[in-house]
C-alpha cells in the first residue's frame, strides 16, 4: 500500500537543472503529464482556439519548453510554478497570433501520450464559456487532472493487491455517489458490514491522496510551494 506521504523527490525546477540529461528528459515527461490538459483546456477556454489549433500550440509549446530550457528560467520569489507556467502559455500564444501561423505540432519531442480527444470531451462538457479568472481555471483544471492520476494509480494498486472490491466501493461513494448511496447500502449491495466499508473506503482514500503527493510534489517548483499545495489539496502540515 501507498504510504501517507510521498517518499522524497526533489521539485520539478531541480530535475530539470540536472546536468544528466536522461534525469531531466524524464522530469520534462513528469511536467508534461501533469501540465499538458490544463495547457490544452486553458488554450482552448481563454484564447477560444479551435481544437486542432489549441493541440498543435499545445505540443509545440513544450517542445519549444524543452528545447530552449526556458521553463528551467522559474524564479520561485515571483509566482507558483503553475502560474509561471500559464504566464509561458500565454506569451507563446501571442507570440504565436501576432506571427500569424499555426505553431508545429511537437516538433521532435514526445515524451508522453496527449489523449486530446478525451480532454476535448471534458472541454464540452464545460460548455466553452470563457473563464472569469484565467488563473482559477487553471488551477481547477491542473486539480483535476492532478486527481485524475491518482485515482488511475490507486485503482490499479487496488488491483494489483487484490483489492477491487476497494476501489468499487471508491467509485460508487466517492466518484459517482446518487442520492441514495451510503455506507449502509452499499453493505447491503456488496455483502459487506458497515465497519468494513468504512475500513476500505478509508485505505483507498489513503492511497489516492499518496499518489495525489507524489505527483504533486514532482509538479511543484520548491518545496515550500508542495508544502503550501498540500495545505491546501488535503489540509496537511507536511514537514
Amino acid at each position: 500500500m501507498a504510504s501517507a506521504f510521498p517518499p522524497t523527490r526533489h521539485s520539478v525546477i531541480e530535475r530539470l537543472r540536472k546536468d544528466d540529461a536522461a534525469e531531466r528528459s524524464a522530469a520534462f515527461g513528469d511536467l508534461v503529464e501533469g501540465y499538458w490538459q490544463p495547457v490544452y483546456k486553458h488554450l482552448r477556454a481563454t484564447w477560444r482556439m479551435t481544437p486542432e489549433d489549441a493541440q498543435d500550440l499545445t505540443q509545440a509549446f513544450f517542445s519549444d519548453a524543452f528545447q530552449k530550457a526556458w521553463l528551467e528560467k522559474y524564479e520561485p520569489g515571483k509566482a507558483r510554478f503553475r502560474t509561471f507556467v500559464r504566464v509561458c502559455v500565454d506569451r507563446f500564444a501571442m507570440n504565436s497570433r501576432q506571427a500569424s501561423g499555426r505553431a508545429k505540432r511537437g516538433g521532435d519531442i514526445r515524451l508522453v501520450s496527449l489523449d486530446f480527444d478525451r480532454a476535448e470531451q471534458e472541454v464540452r462538457a464545460l460548455a466553452l464559456s470563457a473563464p472569469a479568472d484565467a488563473e482559477d481555471f487553471f488551477r481547477h483544471e491542473f486539480v483535476r487532472s492532478l486527481f485524475g492520476r491518482a485515482v488511475t494509480e490507486a485503482r490499479a494498486e487496488m488491483e494489483r493487491t487484490g483489492r477491487l472490491v476497494h476501489f468499487r466501493l471508491f467509485e460508487r461513494y466517492d466518484l459517482d455517489p446518487d442520492d441514495h448511496t451510503s455506507y449502509a447500502a452499499l453493505a447491503a449491495e456488496f455483502g459487506l458490514t458497515e465497519s468494513q466499508v468504512t475500513n476500505y473506503l478509508s485505505l483507498v482514500r489513503r492511497t489516492f491522496r499518496a499518489h495525489a503527493l507524489i505527483a504533486l510534489r514532482g509538479l511543484c517548483g520548491t518545496d515550500d510551494e508542495y508544502r503550501r499545495e498540500a495545505r491546501e489539496l488535503f489540509g496537511l502540515e507536511i514537514e
